[in-house]
């Protein structure tokens, strides 16, 4: 009786809805078998669903059916990666990588699992995958059409359950196997002396080799299945190269800040949040709101999850940037160790399925065995433990009306470790991290250790012991990837951070906002996300004053940096000669230099974030340290000055950063004449990795300076006044080409403007585009 009043009342708003229908807004009905009442999914006119539903069940199932319809190739390859399903569509040549991802999934008790999220969170995936198989099942009967990457591939999309969603662990972003594989790299054969130009550890301290531990041990090629298996696809046949998640072209980082009403223009909190990330097409991230009677959230998060990774509910908002928690260990172990074999079985397309052996110690997988010294290498992680799903237990965040429900999302926080912001309508902030943190037996997780007690995990540290502040006497808190831990703080987290260039600028502008002019606002938040103003750049430079060049292109470079602010504009001259000087000079004249020739073999590359406190400590620099800091500096920027003239012209007046620096994005899979109206871009863009508009590209070992890495997503809330809040999300919310949402946002979000992303009903339709009205 209750369903059917139920059924009586959503049928009569609709009909009420239905009135409201703006001119000009598009209207379509489709019938969804598994719905258990009527619903509605608004688009609005940025490509943003706004989902309305009777239950918090069927606003699942409608996300999922929307994600789907926006997204179908980008999930379904999402999950056949992370399942080891490429080779059932795509071929033999997947068969190492399926091997490599079956290897990272969670294989623990599932009544575990999901005991460790919020007792609704298994209806709401469930509903979710149910939506996407509603869409699949709509393609395969033809009442929506197949996206055109499948026909290329002459593939299928394939049925989803909750239990694999999340049994993929792959994409939890932890650290750092790669990083202890490069140190390991370097000290055979190097000296842990020169470990602080190769990577800076925060707090500083020496790197001390594990008793037992020989670094020469250590493979070059043993993380071959790992990268295999959380790599990408990529389907012209390149391979992932080892590179730890902080090596300088890899970098991924995010910003987040938090306002109190005190120090805000609205008089609310503001919360500002723009995780960075590889770029593609179409991106990482995906916005929509859910709207039902019990469960009301608007955001942003992998479109392959349920519900939002962040953003807001009624009462609450939060926000993330990852939190350098080290939550993985290379464990070796000797020849002769007995190993759990798993035998499985690969289905692949045109052939036979393929037999294949996972196998296992108790610290967890073997992703290498070196037949020639019979050792293997255990990667221990904190994945593997029930409750590491990456970003799902945002579930918990999705009812926190205040900081101690926050808390409470933040103590089951498992992967990626994070830094979590919090604020509120009542006018609360606060930053809590959150991750799953080992606590070592002995060590500090910088290199491989012999397999054994002496170096194991002794469990996990109590999720309460985790630092806090909550409602700061500054009125803020930002974070950048940095290291924010207390000092005196007594548990070990992780050493390496990304450098303080992003958080030194975001803290100088948030804490001058009030002082002599107006408070912190949203416009102000959004002009921050775009900020192209480059604290290392700075830095940089200001070394340089003094100098005086010994040829005409080192005077030269010194007179275009002389009285530049550090501000990377699309149009700055003195932008581009600083960052092929930074990226492609300097870091090696300075490991040249520093580093004897017998100990370079194995370095490996470092950055500038690394060379600049050694230069300015000098300590490794030898008798004279200035003569050898000028030597570094002026060879390297007189070998750049001449560089940049090859690249830009002999006439540094007409050098512009955005000749070099652009952002033109194609997806992963080419078509044979599909290509040109899938590209995205070219268009010149500033920043760099180093500002808090972060623009990472690969200009230290590519032979281009375009973007690889940065925000796809931005998001400013006004907290409790969320009808103001404003977003971009890059190139567009569609993968579909066809669509006007594939790459609407693009010109936006290259030129640092927004789109509204509003909450109320009334709202909602003023921005709709279309309105698609579905049935049981």
């Amino acid at each position: 009786m209750m369903r059917t009043i139920g059924l009586l009342a959503l049928l009569l708003a609709g009909a009420a809805q239905a009135q409201e229908v703006p001119p000009g807004v598009m209207t379509e009905s489709r019938q969804l078998p598994g719905l258990t009442a009527p619903g509605e999914i608004v688009i609005d006119r940025a490509g943003i669903p706004h989902i309305y539903a009777a239950n918090a069940r069927d606003g699942f199932f409608l996300q999922g059916y929307a994600v789907a319809r926006d997204r179908l190739w980008q999930i379904d390859l999402w999950r056949k990666r992370g399942l080891g399903r490429l080779s059932a569509s795509f071929g033999p040549q997947f068969v190492a990588q399926d091997r490599a991802s079956r290897l990272l999934l969670y294989r623990g008790d599932m009544a575990a699992e999901w005991a460790a999220y919020p007792a609704q969170a298994r209806v709401w995936t469930e509903a979710f995958a149910a939506g996407i198989n509603a869409f699949v099942a709509d393609v395969d009967a033809g009442r929506q059409k197949l996206p055109m990457e499948f026909t290329a591939t002459a593939s299928r999309p394939e049925r989803w359950s909750a239990d694999e969603v999340v049994s993929i662990r792959s994409n939890a972003l932890a650290s750092n196997a790669a990083s202890e594989v490069l140190r390991a790299r370097a000290l055979c054969g190097g000296d842990v002396r020169f470990e602080p130009l190769r990577r800076q550890l925060e707090p500083a301290r020496p790197v001390v080799i594990p008793k037992g531990l020989d670094p020469c041990s250590i493979p070059e090629n043993m993380l071959a299945d790992y990268l295999l298996g959380t790599s990408d696809v990529r389907f012209d046949g390149s391979r992932a190269v080892v590179a730890s998640r902080t090596d300088p072209d890899t970098l991924e980082g995010s910003n987040n800040w938090a306002i109190a009403p005190a120090r805000s223009a609205t008089g609310r909190p503001i919360l500002a949040n723009d995780p960075h990330r590889a770029h593609a097409v179409p991106n990482l991230r995906y916005l929509s709101h859910i709207d039902t009677p019990e469960l009301k959230i608007a955001g942003s998060g992998e479109p392959s999850l349920p519900g939002v990774s962040f953003g807001h509910n009624e009462d609450a908002a939060w926000a993330l940037t990852i939190f350098a928690i080290d939550q993985q260990d290379l464990v070796v172990n000797p020849a002769g160790t007995t190993l759990a074999s798993v035998a499985d079985s690969i289905e692949v397309k045109g052939e036979a399925p393929r037999s294949v052996v996972l196998k296992f110690t108790a610290d967890g997988p073997i992703i290498h065995e070196d037949p020639a010294s019979g050792r293997s290498f255990a990667l221990r992680a904190t994945w593997s433990k029930p409750g590491a799903s990456a970003y799902f237990n945002a579930t918990w965040a999705f009812t926190a009306k205040n900081w101690d429900e926050f808390l409470i999302a933040r103590n089951h926080w498992g992967a990626p470790p994070l830094n979590l912001l919090f604020a509120s309508r009542a006018g609360d902030i606060g930053w809590a991290p959150g991750g799953f943190v080992p606590v070592r037996t002995a060590g500090d997780g910088l290199l491989p250790v012999p397999a054994g007690k002496a170096h194991g995990w002794k469990g996990l540290l109590d999720a309460r012991l985790m630092p806090v502040v909550y409602n700061p006497a500054q009125g803020w808190f930002a974070t950048a990837n940095e290291n924010n831990v207390p000092a005196g703080y007594p548990h070990l987290l992780g050493l390496e951070w990304n450098d303080r260039s992003r958080i030194t600028r975001i803290s100088e502008v948030i804490a001058a906002a009030g002082v002599s002019g107006p408070k912190f606002s949203l416009t102000d938040a959004m002009a921050l996300q775009n900020d192209a103003t480059s604290a290392m750049a700075r830095r940089a430079v200001a070394m340089l004053q003094g100098l005086r060049g010994r040829d005409a292109a080192q005077s030269a470079a010194l007179a275009l940096l002389e009285d530049w602010d550090g501000h990377e504009g699309p149009d700055s001259a003195p932008a581009a000669l600083y960052e092929v000087w930074a990226s492609r000079h300097l870091p090696p004249a300075a490991v040249k230099a520093i580093v004897p020739e017998a100990m370079r073999r194995n370095f490996g590359r470092t950055s500038i974030g690394n060379v600049l406190p050694v230069l300015e400590d000098g300590a490794l620099l030898g008798a004279d340290p200035r003569a050898v800091q000028e030597g570094i500096l002026l060879d390297s920027l007189g070998s750049a000055f001449a560089e940049t003239t090859r690249l830009l012209g002999p006439d540094p007046a007409t050098w512009r950063w955005g000749a070099l620096h652009v952002a033109d994005f194609t997806p992963a899979l080419a078509i044979a004449g599909r290509d040109a109206e899938r590209r995205v871009g070219p268009l010149p863009i500033g920043g760099s990795g180093s500002t808090p508009m972060a623009m990472g590209s690969s200009g230290g070992s590519s032979g281009n300076f375009h973007v690889q890495s940065g925000a796809s997503v931005r998001l400013v809330m006004d907290v409790g006044a969320w009808d103001n809040s404003m977003a971009i999300n890059t190139p567009g919310q569609s993968g579909d080409p066809a669509s006007p949402h594939y790459r609407d946002l693009f010109p936006r979000w290259a030129t640092g403007q927004y789109v509204p992303f509003v909450w109320s009903r009334s709202r909602v339709l003023q921005e709709a585009e279309r309105i698609i009205t579905v049935t049981p």
